[in-house]
């Protein structure tokens, strides 16, 4: 049991830095995800694109983990509140389970960033 925890931390990376490239590799198709309050359009796409990469990096390594862990927990609440909720009250149902997905993944960053030391 104790060698399966202790690569947990690749089912987070793996998928986090699967998302980072998605952001470069369909960076057109994501931009009308970017909330039209928020001016910038295709600049948050990439910028998230790398906060996900460098989140993922980071974990991986295992340099400044509980850091990026904790950072890419706060940016999948602010996904999930200000994407994917916005969606889910003009009726898209879809919309619903991206908003569970974000919260779960924000959870696991945050519990994986409580077992890692201080920096």
């Amino acid at each position: 049991m104790n060698t399966i925890v202790k690569y947990g931390h690749f089912l987070i990376a793996i998928p986090i830095a699967v998302f980072g490239m998605f952001h470069f590799l369909i960076a057109k198709n994501m931009v009308g995800m970017v909330p039209s309050w928020l001016p910038g359009g295709v600049f948050w796409v990439y910028f998230t694109g790398i906060a996900h990469l460098s989140a993922a990096v980071a974990i991986i390594i295992g340099k400044y983990t509980r850091l990026a862990a904790t950072l890419l927990g706060l940016m999948l609440i602010i996904f999930a509140l200000t994407v994917y909720l916005p969606k889910v009250t003009e009726g898209d149902q879809m919309a619903m389970f991206q908003v569970l997905k974000d919260l779960v993944m924000a959870g696991g960053c945050w519990v994986y960033a409580n077992t890692q030391p201080k920096e």
